[in-house]
């Protein structure tokens, strides 16, 4: 009997030490050569399937909206007359050529109603005396009826007839652009150099509350923007008036631009500005009048007031006839120094920032500098007509 257990407990110990051989000798394996042989047991969750299956994910996030969305992303084209240009040549004299007649696209907008509004940048169909159309990413095309500039932001809603259409028109879902954050993944769509229809980028929020001059090489517009979202993710010429869209496939920005001598920035207009502007163009059939002063400007940095002895605001050029501002008594070669208190900067957006913060028909106190002296006037701003 004593020897049975004996023998049990021999065996016991045997099958022990066999088993922490094994482990031991596996371990070593592993660290030393790579072979792993304990994962034909234990199979394990390698780091290298982890990043597969982020970046599957993320591929798979891309995808899903491209094929969401796009549907409700158009291209804008435009059709300039046609005119008579006359040239000269040296060698041959005067000559004349005809310009204009054809089509080109330059640029984006999305559909963010079934009734046919679709929004896009103001400068993209700035001009009054173009044709506009909207062409699908299935290709068919649809003449712009009508178009409504916002005298605030650089934004517009071109309308289509969707009677016209051979199917239902599909607007985009509008997302919360207040909740964002620095770092945030998102997707741009749209015609990039007005050639390439419905191009997919991706990048991440790179700064919020930015205030930048923005351009487009299209038509050479330039325009002060503030507290726009600057991203990393690929906008080009053509991408302007484009949706950009968080990982829900939710419109959270309006591409408008890149930056003035800055490559690879792309700025995009809060999506809750324009539906601010959307709701009241929906409920009036207007957008919010633009508030007006009526002088033209140049505003006087820092460094400059310092080397010419003169306060830092906006150096009045020329006073507008008939505007708010002459009937103020604002005169040419004053200086605007604060507008209800608050200083005029040029790094804070300068005069342009603080007037649109205020609406037509306000009465606003300002503090000019004429002369060494310093003077405070009260203007009614009015209604800026375009």
């Amino acid at each position: 009997m004593k020897k049975n257990k004996a023998k049990k407990v021999i065996v016991w110990i045997s099958a022990v030490a066999v088993i922490l051989v094994a482990i031991t000798g596996g371990a070593i394996a592993d660290r030393l050569f790579g072979f792993r042989p304990l994962d034909k047991l234990f199979p394990r969750q390698s780091a290298g399937f982890r990043v597969d299956q982020k970046i599957l994910n993320e591929e798979s996030v891309v995808i899903d909206v491209a094929e969401k969305m796009s549907p409700s992303v158009v291209t804008v084209s435009v059709q300039t007359p046609r005119r008579k240009v006359l040239q000269f040549n040296p060698f041959g004299g005067f000559s004349q050529s005809i310009q204009g007649g054809e089509d080109q696209d330059i640029g984006t907008g999305f559909i963010v109603s079934s009734e046919g509004l679709i929004i896009t940048n103001k400068h993209v169909v700035s001009n009054a005396e173009a044709k506009y159309k909207v062409i699908t990413k299935d290709d068919k095309e649809y003449e712009v009826k009508q178009i409504s500039r916002d005298p605030s932001n650089d934004i517009a809603i071109i309308k289509i007839d969707p009677a016209a259409a051979e199917q239902v028109l599909q607007p985009v879902e509008l997302g919360d652009s207040s909740a964002l954050r620095v770092g945030q993944f998102v997707i741009a769509i749209g015609t990039a150099l007005g050639e390439f229809r419905h191009t997919v980028t991706t990048g991440v929020i790179s700064g919020l509350g930015r205030g930048i001059t923005a351009e487009t090489s299209f038509r050479g517009y330039v325009e002060q923007l503030d507290n726009i979202i600057q991203t990393d993710a690929a906008i080009n010429p053509g991408n302007s008036g484009g949706p950009l869209l968080n990982s829900a496939g939710q419109v959270i920005g309006v591409n408008v631009a890149i930056a003035q001598g800055a490559q690879n920035i792309g700025f995009a207009l809060p999506i809750n500005t324009v539906k601010d502007a959307l709701n009241q163009f929906k409920a009036t059939g207007s957008f919010p009048a633009k508030a007006y002063l009526g002088v033209e400007y140049q505003m006087i940095t820092k460094q400059s007031a310092i080397l010419n002895s003169l306060p830092q605001g906006a150096y009045v050029v020329n006073v507008i006839a008939n505007s708010p501002a002459e009937e103020a008594g604002i005169k040419s070669e004053d200086i605007i120094v604060k507008i209800d208190g608050k200083e005029i900067k040029e790094e804070k957006g300068g005069l342009a920032v603080l007037i649109s913060k205020h609406k037509a028909g306000e009465t606003i106190n300002l503090e000019i500098w004429r002369g060494g002296e310093t003077l405070k006037l009260q203007v009614t701003l009015s209604e800026f007509k375009q």
